[in-house]
């Protein structure tokens, strides 16, 4: 067995093969010596520590390392020049398998090593996280709480600890309890600080382990501990509640036994009240329930859904948008039951929001990277609740005023926040801080009692006129004076002189942008009306036609607001609703990328526009004939509606 270097500097011992020099590394590689510890995690060339400490702290918890690090891997034992692992990405858990050959330089390996020069474990998963990145270059930068989520599949959120919530016990009590991983640190005020010692022992700069929470009487009081762990396995707190400290004289020598005291073994308790004033800020990764295997852990009711922002139809930005806000995409929240031991009188359900949006880093080598996102919570009125079909419109955000949020927008692949709100209905708006940022994103919620979630989103539904209603009777002499001049001796119009007749009216009216109707918009419209078959415009036909047409203007002017002769995309939307068609979210992207030009829409692309959705519906309701929203078709029905439509 052999583990080779790739793209080495070649000297005279190495080996070429198929363009790529290889060298080896070592005689024995082992994949795991004497267990997954923090020692095996070495920093390399590449700026990736927030990967490290969260590999790091993956090593304490033996469980979850071995969802990341399946078992059963070796150099020796059924080695096949490939090794596996697993991570989760979005929502799934995903299998990444790699070789065993890793980027060196002068015979050295370039990024994270072991301090044993022959265990390659650590090396193995970096280099599976960056093919999963797709680069090395791609983890330089970023957060360890994506490193925790991505090895579990769980939710982090941060507390800075100087303006702790004042129910941060009860917090870190409940996470525990859910097998959650907590960690802690120091911050550092230069360069020269990092991982300096300070007076009682305490390491700047440095990731503990938070470990556990205890209650114990203390000179007549109850006094509420923490207990913290040094990754390192020595250099510990000496303050109060230390191993050796006097505190300890006066508890209970059963409850102090039952505290596990030991000497110098990296972990340590202290007072909550001292851990608040000495370290400066706690993450939790709460477990979801695919991460927890152990039935006595309780966990969070988890809820996600997958949705898109997109440029024109989506992507409306934040709150400083407000003319584009409302076009982000809505979920409902129903909190149904409140919390069990509120600490105080207040009736409130505690529940957990994140918002992560998804594959930036592959983004990075086209010049992009982290959108800055966040998200805002708000009450649904009565006249919503229990709507499903709805997504609510501009003026509902220009006259509401959101219940919760965000505590700020941020470039970090994931926004999460914990909530408590009463019993009801909410509506979770997701954006990023600008308008027209396209990204994919995951929303999930974690609710401690039951609860609903849906997206909102509008029915899909047409309000069509009845058209056999109007006969040669009911049309106005001048009318048909006029379809006598356009239609010739044959008297109907044929799509060519439609096209002259429409273009020929519309470059009359100056204040509307258009490049003129073509003949394609032109056959749509024909094949909407044609009644008879003859790919030709009676007089009713025409007439039906030009109604419609002159109906569509007015709605076309209404929503210019800022009268500039086309509508904007998020115009249109409102646009296409007051002309009788609503629309889903996936429908008016789709419109948005088949009719607006640079994220405009003008006139003649507006009138194809709602042309083609009349025919659709009417061919459609054709199809469905018990009206129950369901249609059957024949090839020859299809063919029929896929050519003429």
């Amino acid at each position: 067995m052999r583990l080779f270097s790739e793209l080495a500097v070649c000297h005279p011992t190495t080996k070429h093969i198929s363009g790529v020099f290889k060298v080896e590394l070592t005689d024995d590689p082992q994949f795991i010596l004497g267990g997954a510890t923090r020692t095996d995690i070495c920093q390399g060339a590449l700026g990736d520590c927030w990967l490290l400490a969260a590999i790091a702290s993956l090593t304490l918890n033996e469980r979850l390392l071995h969802r990341v690090v399946p078992h059963g891997q070796s150099f020796q034992e059924d080695y096949a020049g490939i090794f596996h692992f697993q991570f989760w990405q979005f929502g799934e858990w995903v299998d990444v398998v790699i070789d065993d050959r890793l980027p060196t330089k002068d015979g050295e390996i370039m990024f994270v090593h072991s301090a044993e020069g022959n265990e390659f474990w650590s090396a193995l998963l970096e280099k599976a996280y960056a093919k999963l990145n797709g680069s090395y270059e791609a983890l330089s930068g970023g957060s360890t709480t994506e490193g925790f989520e991505d090895f579990t599949g769980g939710v982090s959120e941060m507390y800075e600890l100087r303006k702790a919530p004042r129910d941060l016990y009860r917090i870190i009590s409940k996470a525990l309890d859910r097998g959650s991983l907590l960690g802690c640190s120091i911050d550092i005020t230069s360069a020269f600080d990092m991982e300096s010692v300070t007076f009682k022992k305490l390491v700047k700069g440095h990731a503990y382990s938070v470990t556990g929470l205890k209650k114990v009487d203390y000179q007549s009081q109850v006094e509420r501990l923490i207990r913290v762990r040094n990754p390192w396995g020595q250099v510990e707190w000496t303050g109060a509640w230390s191993d050796n400290s006097p505190e300890w004289d006066e508890v209970d020598p059963s409850e102090r036994e039952d505290l596990h005291l030991k000497m110098e073994d990296g972990e340590f308790w202290m007072s909550f009240q001292e851990f608040l004033r000495q370290f400066s800020r706690l993450e939790i990764c709460n477990l979801t329930a695919d991460a927890l295997s152990e039935d006595g852990l309780s966990h969070w009711n988890t809820i996600k859904f997958h949705g898109m922002w997109r440029r024109g139809s989506t992507a409306g930005g934040c709150r400083n948008h407000p003319n584009t806000f409302w076009i982000n995409p809505q979920y409902k929240i129903t909190l149904l039951e409140e919390d069990d031991d509120p600490e105080d009188e207040e009736v409130a359900c505690s529940f957990l929001v994140a918002l992560m949006q998804k594959d930036r880093r592959r983004y990075r080598k086209q010049g992009q990277d982290m959108h800055t996102i966040g998200f805002a919570i708000y009450e649904i009125p009565e006249e919503y609740r229990g709507c499903q079909n709805v997504h609510l419109k501009k003026d509902f955000f220009l006259t509401h005023s959101s219940c919760a949020r965000s505590e700020t927008f941020i470039n970090l692949r994931e926004v999460s926040n914990r909530l408590h709100l009463p019993p009801g209905e909410y509506l979770i708006v997701p954006s990023t801080f600008e308008s027209g940022q396209e990204a994919d994103f995951v929303l999930r919620v974690f609710t401690e009692k039951q609860s609903e979630t849906e997206e909102l989103d509008d029915e899909i539904s047409a309000d069509l006129e009845d058209e056999d209603d109007i006969s040669e009777d009911d049309i106005e002499d001048s009318f048909k004076s006029m379809f006598a001049q356009l239609a010739g001796e044959d008297m109907e119009i044929s799509v060519r002189e439609l096209r002259t007749i429409l273009n020929r009216v519309v470059t009359r009216h100056e204040d509307l942008k258009t490049d003129g109707f073509s003949m394609e918009s032109c056959r749509t419209m024909v094949n909407l009306m044609d009644k008879d078959g003859t790919a030709r415009l009676g007089l009713v036909e025409f007439q039906i036609l030009w109604n419609k047409i002159r109906k569509w203007l007015v709605i076309y002017r209404e929503y210019d607001m800022d009268k500039s002769g086309s509508m904007s995309s998020y115009e249109m939307r409102l646009a296409v609703e007051s002309a009788g068609f609503k629309l889903n979210n996936r429908l008016n992207q789709v419109l948005v990328a088949r009719y607006a030009e640079n994220e405009a829409i003008d006139f003649d692309n507006f009138i194809c526009c709602l042309v083609k959705l009349e025919a659709m519906f009417r061919s459609f309701q054709q199809l469905d004939k018990e009206g129950e929203g369901v249609a059957e078709m024949n090839i020859t029905e299809w063919l029929y509606m896929t050519m003429c439509g």
